[in-house]
């Protein structure tokens, strides 16, 4: 894919924040200055909890000389699927990313959470596993960064202002969704996706813009979705997948010994994130519906409940639209992208792309 403009160029001229990122800057006391965009500010527990601390503590936890610049991307007007253009133009070190949103640039990276094939965590770490080192080569090659973290913000379930009861309500709604197989398996389902960022949902819920938003418990309610939103409904579809990536140019300026210190830390904020993923996903369900809660705002809606049948045409959809659909994309940009997949994911779920 071509852009007439460079990124640098349109990520400077859109805002004013921005352009003062681009800009030079004076010389630092520390060795290295570090620039991140992390997480959406709306996403509480990610952001405030887990990333600003993790960051801002790195240089001690390091040893390394480093003067951290952090802020949350809608912080400084960055777009989730503008990163992998932003780092590969050296505009961040380091950033935050949401694999579905960036796959516009390239479709491979979609393969490692399509739609419908890994419903639980259990699944997806399987499925994550197998596919990380294909994904974090593609990266590298066209992107000019580095993978380290990958993780998920848990099962991606729906938040409806209208009444739902199964599946089968969908029909004519028109659901938030952030993927291109999300979208696909939507309409198989008879919704209509409306893409938009996890920042514009809850104003386009409270205002009837979408009639249901599919994002994670814990992030739904942190972000306050059931303020605009009454009925839950815990039908997984993904995991929404997630990465932390730093810039090839600012990786090689650390010595093995440094790199090897950094990714350590890192795993060690890749583990945060899967726990919040995998053990705050029932607390926050509680939380939605009005149970006893630990963490989290405690809100009172109506939890609907998952059949099997249910399930079962997720998968129906999953393999009758996103697998054939993901295989025609993406073997346009990589004649290989479908064996790849076949021979990682799909061997690790025990699915095929014909």
């Amino acid at each position: 894919m071509t852009f007439p403009l460079s990124a640098r160029w349109l990520a400077c001229a859109t805002t004013l924040t921005l352009t003062t990122l681009c800009a030079p800057t004076l010389a630092s006391a520390a060795e290295f200055t570090l620039r991140v965009a992390g997480n959406s500010s709306a996403n509480v527990r990610h952001s405030d909890g887990i990333e600003k601390p993790f960051f801002l503590g790195l240089p001690k936890a390091t040893g390394i000389d480093m003067d951290v610049k952090f802020n949350p991307m809608d912080v400084v007007n960055v777009k989730p699927d503008d990163a992998l253009r932003l780092l590969r133009s050296n505009i961040f070190d380091v950033m935050s990313v949401q694999i579905g949103s960036v796959a516009r640039d390239d479709p491979f990276f979609e393969g490692i959470d399509l739609a419908g094939v890994s419903t639980n965590m259990g699944q997806l770490r399987k499925a994550m596993e197998a596919y990380k080192s294909a994904f974090d080569a593609r990266l590298q090659e066209k992107f000019k960064a580095k993978a380290l973290t990958l993780w998920p913000f848990g099962p991606q379930v729906f938040f409806c202002n209208k009444p739902i009861k199964s599946i089968a309500d969908f029909k004519g709604l028109k659901v938030r969704s952030f993927t291109p197989s999300m979208s696909a398996m939507l309409q198989n389902l008879g919704a209509t996706p409306v893409t938009m960022s996890f920042s514009e949902v809850y104003s386009a819920l409270g205002n009837g813009v979408v009639d249901c938003g599919v994002t994670s418990a814990n992030s739904g309610n942190s972000g306050k979705w059931p303020e605009v939103t009454q009925y839950f409904y815990p039908l997984a579809v993904a995991g929404s997948v997630q990465g932390h990536f730093v810039n090839l140019d600012f990786w090689r300026k650390l010595n093995a010994d440094q790199q090897a210190k950094v990714q350590a830390e890192f795993k060690k904020m890749e583990d945060q994130m899967w726990d919040l993923a995998e053990e705050g996903t029932a607390d926050s369900i509680a939380c939605n519906t009005g149970k006893p809660c630990k963490n989290g705002t405690p809100f009172k809606m109506t939890l609907v409940p998952v059949t099997a049948d249910d399930e079962a045409k997720v998968k129906a959809a999953s393999a009758a639209t996103v697998l054939p659909m993901w295989k025609g994309v993406c073997n346009k940009v990589d004649p290989k992208c479908s064996d790849t997949w076949n021979a990682t994911v799909g061997k690790a779920r025990g699915m095929s792309i014909n």
